[in-house]
């Protein structure tokens, strides 16, 4: 390992357990900055991380999480020993973002990348209307619905599990689709999509039902239309204990009643 990838860059959330952490590992392992560090031991919660990983996206830095905030479910449980060898050994996880393309009512296109999830979701009290188009065929005429989106495997814990859409192994080649309390036509759960899918969202009736988007933080008012795709260049890499795997943690989540 070189010394560059060796070295360490504690990041806290901000919080006082976080800051307390930094403290306690910097003074025990030194503390790089994140951009001569090889390795960003993020210290929070999930949402934490999850901005750590945005923010070293395609630079080849390799984010290990550990848990001091609520959930943690990406996160390593936190110990202060022994953090050398547990990254030596750790497990590593590439991660690609979806890219969005929002067009507005305005006729403005803006991009930008979702770890978690695109989602739609309605502006006004009246559902929203949405024709869903897979790789250029039509797949629904029009879903009434308050919102859809779509999920990678790391965001599928997160929003898309609350709208009952299946949890993904972070290697399956899969991205979720589920809507948001789903109104007609009726039936289903929503859509199981090859990582390699184009999705098309168009807005019906847009004036009428106004539809807002977002990569995950990044909100985009009264849409027209909305395309997603997995990113073909934007990667990034995530570090697991082996005893605490990300697909350990998921056969544990399914297998939880």
């Amino acid at each position: 390992m070189s010394k560059t990838a060796s070295r360490f860059a504690f990041v806290s959330s901000g919080t006082a357990d976080a800051n307390a952490a930094l403290e306690s590992l910097s003074a025990r392992y030194g503390q790089a900055s994140v951009e001569d560090a090889g390795i960003v031991v993020a210290l929070g919660g999930d949402g934490f991380l999850l901005q750590t990983l945005r923010e070293t996206m395609s630079t080849g830095k390799r984010v290990y999480g550990m848990n001091r905030g609520t959930i943690g479910f990406l996160m390593n449980e936190y110990r202060a020993s022994g953090l050398t060898g547990r990254i030596a050994a750790a497990v590593a996880e590439t991660i690609r973002p979806l890219e969005m393309q929002a067009v507005t009512a305005e006729g403005e296109t803006i991009s930008a990348l979702a770890i978690n999830e695109v989602a739609l979701w309605r502006q006004s009290y009246q559902t929203a209307k949405i024709r869903i188009t897979v790789d250029g065929q039509e797949r629904l005429e029009e879903l009434h619905c308050d919102g859809v989106m779509i999920a990678t495997p790391a965001g599928s814990t997160a929003y898309n599990l609350s709208a009952h859409g299946p949890i993904l192994p972070l290697d399956a080649p899969l991205l979720a689709l589920p809507p948001a309390r789903r109104l007609r036509p009726p039936r289903g759960g929503g859509a199981l999509l090859s990582n390699k899918a184009i999705v098309r969202f168009d807005i019906l009736e847009p004036e009428k039902r106004p539809v807002n988007a977002a990569a995950d933080h990044t909100e985009v008012k009264a849409v027209t239309t909305v395309t997603v795709r997995e990113s073909p260049t934007a990667t990034a890499t995530l570090l697991f204990d082996p005893n605490h795997s990300w697909n350990e943690r998921i056969l544990a989540e399914q297998f939880r009643y």
